[in-house]
Order: structure tokens, then sequence, then C-alpha cells
């Protein structure tokens, strides 16, 4: 039997990674997840679960729902992408990773299986969560999306309710161009008799209301529902105030539409919220790394998303802002670079990833919106480099990218 890095590095170098590679990693329809589900015993099929999709705030969306569930004392699953530092971190039970032996065994177990259907890196790590989901016969399983939602290999589960956070640009080349062909895709996750929460019109709301109608799908507007005035999350950062409208929309949801099924009582959901973190150990959300100087980490990376985030930097107090400064190959500059300050002092470097922006490109598209700084061998040095300029009243804040974020956790 193969050892866990033996493992991981046949999954990393065999298979093709989206997060890792870009659109060469992507497959077009479900075929493959449909195949592999049907050779497990369509494990998908044994666990009730809730699908999230939507540009912004998915990931934070299903860590606050699963913290909730967990507080209730419900066997929960959770399934994410991409990870941070650890593999593992994509498939959790009550918070805790699978194990590596778990991961090996998997591997093990079905290589020859799978090797006529050659799945993609995504479709056997969907393939793992499933299983492992209903081995340990979770009561509830929170399934994110990767990417989009209509050919997402998630999207072969029959959830009991189906979430989509906000619709914004980003991931266009594999998406649509606009906001309405985006959503096309992310409505892709409507499912017969499922209700649908909205976390944020986004001016697209048409397109979800033509596809809730379609399959007879209640469509519930998280705007609409006012949250209680106290009622703040754990999770910081101004956008995660949206996250939580939507989390208390879809637990009253799920009370009116199975309160049989699932009794999460109030007092449950809020310690459920406060109790984040410790409950499912998110990381890179507007996550404070150390004090004096004060490191501030976060994953945002689209223009919808690091519009909220510099919101938050501007209203941070410091003598003096200090960026370190990564981002993937395929994003659209002119929308991403012009939001950030002009009078930090940027540390422009890249991940250790084939995706990654080279870093003599970053440095001289950024000059182009002013903002100025040198470049950097690696996010390391970048980050070592921060921490030696700065004095204990200043600011460092670390972005761009998951991928950025990962390599100073």
């Amino acid at each position: 039997m193969r050892t866990y890095t033996d493992t991981l590095e046949y999954l990393y170098s065999q298979l093709p990674m989206y997060q890792r590679d870009g659109n060469s990693a992507i497959k077009k329809d479900l075929q493959n997840t449909l195949a592999i589900c049907e050779i497990l015993g369509n494990p998908q099929n044994s666990f009730r679960s809730i699908h999230i999709a939507g540009t912004n705030g998915k990931g934070s969306t299903a860590h606050m729902l699963a913290s909730i569930f967990q507080q209730a004392g419900y066997k929960t699953g959770l399934y994410t992408s991409p990870h941070l530092k650890d593999f593992r971190e994509r498939i959790k039970i009550n918070g805790e990773m699978i194990a590596e032996s778990e991961v090996v065994k998997f591997v093990d177990s079905h290589q020859i299986l799978f090797k006529d259907i050659q799945p993609s890196f995504f479709e056997w790590t969907v393939a793992l969560a499933f299983h492992h989901f209903a081995i340990e016969e979770v009561d509830i399983a929170i399934i994110e999306t990767g990417l989009g939602g209509r050919l997402d290999s998630t999207n072969v589960i029959k959830p009991i309710l189906s979430i989509i956070t906000n619709i914004a640009m980003d991931h266009m080349e594999l998406l649509g161009e606009t906001l309405e062909e985006i959503a096309g895709e992310k409505a892709g996750i409507i499912k017969d008799q499922t209700p649908i929460v909205l976390g944020n019109r986004s001016g697209v709301e048409n397109i979800f209301q033509s596809k809730a109608a379609e399959f007879n799908a209640e469509l519930i507007y998280a705007e609409d529902y006012p949250i209680p005035q106290m009622l703040i999350p754990e999770l910081r950062g101004e956008h995660q105030k949206e996250n939580m409208k939507t989390v208390y929309t879809a637990w009253n949801t799920l009370r009116v539409n199975y309160p049989s099924l699932l009794d999460v009582s109030y007092p449950q959901f809020v310690l459920g919220v406060f109790n984040t973190y410790s409950n499912t150990r998110l990381r890179g959300r507007w996550e404070t790394l150390s004090h004096s100087p004060k490191v501030i980490a976060d994953v945002a990376h689209n223009e919808a998303g690091l519009t909220y985030t510099m919101d938050q930097l501007n209203a941070e107090k410091y003598e003096k802002l200090h960026i370190v400064l990564g981002l993937v190959k395929e994003k659209d500059l002119n929308k991403i670079l012009h939001l950030f300050p002009k009078d930090a002092m940027y540390y422009f470097c890249a991940a250790k990833i084939p995706r990654s922006l080279a870093v003599e490109e970053l440095s001289k598209e950024a000059h182009k919106f002013n903002l100025k700084g040198d470049t950097y061998p690696s996010v390391a040095a970048a980050y070592l480099a921060a921490q030696q300029n700065a004095n204990s009243a200043d600011l460092i804040y670390v972005g761009g990218s998951n991928f950025t974020v990962a390599e100073v956790l």
C-alpha cells in the first residue's frame, strides 16, 4: 500500500486539478461522476445534503451551516474546496478531517476500478467525500460546489435544500461573459420541488425565477428576511453579514419544510454561528495571524470579494500598510488592481502552483495603478520582508488568492 504522500502525489500529478492547473482540468459533463458513483453504489443517495453554489461566500456559508448542525448534535459532513494547507480540509465530519489512511485506502481500492473512467482530481475527491460520508453514516452533509453548478461534479446529489449565495463576474472563461450566463450555470443546482435560497438577487433574479418555476421549486430571497439585530457572525469581515443572512434564511426554511427531520433551535443556531471557527476549523477568512504588527490574511480573489475586503481594510487603524500580494493568471487585472490602496508598500510574489501569475507581470501591471513595491521569489520571502519592514503599529495584509494565503498559514 502506498503512503499518504505518495497518494497525494498520484492525485496531483497524474490527474488535472483546476485549482492548480486551470482550465485543462475541467470536464464539461457529469458522466464520469455518475459512473464513479454507480461503481460505489451511489453513496450520495444515502445521506441528506444541502448544496451550495455562488461566486463568493459559499465556503463561509457552508462552514456556518455545518457548525450549526454540529452544535445541535447532528453528525455533520462538510465538503469544500479548495484546501489551504492540507488536502483533507476538503472532507470533514464534525470538524475533523478525513484520516490519511482513509484517503490512501480509497485510492488503492478504486484505482483499477476507475481506470477506464480516468477521473479528474476533482471527480476523485468528490467520490471520496461521498463514500466517506456514506460509510460514516452522517446525518447531513453540507456540499459546496467547486466551480459553477450545472456541470460541477457535486451536482449529482439530491439535496433537501439548495443555496446560491450571490452572482458576480468570475471564471468568465468557463461560466460565461455576462452575469446572466454565470447565473444560468449556478442555477443548474436547482432541483425538482427542492427549496432554493438566494442570498443576493445580484440583478439576475429572473434567471432563478425561471429555473425555479421549471422545477416547481420554492424560491426564497434572503434579502427579504430580516435577521435579529444582535445576531453577528463570528467570521470577521463586512461581507459575512450577507452570508449570515443567507444562513439564517436557510435555517428558517429548513425548520418550515423539514421540522421532523432537522430540529435546530434558535439557541443552537446562535451557538453554532458564534462557534464556527472552533467547530469547523475554518481559516483564511479575514484571519488575524498575529499582532504587533497586526497581520491579516484573507482569501478574497475576485472583484466582488475584494471590494468588500478593501473596504474592511480601509477601516483598520495603522501607521503604515504592507500588502503581500499574489494572483492567479486568469483574473482581469484591470478590475482587481484598481481596488487596492495606493499608499501601501507592496510585496509582489507568486504561489507555488502553475496557475500563479508571474511576479514580474504582476509588478508591471500593478505599477500602472500606482501600486509600488518590490518583487520576491516566493510568498515566504515576500512575507518575511514585510515582517522585517513593519513596525509594531503597522498592518500587514496577505491576499490575492487562496494559494498566497495558504503559504503563510
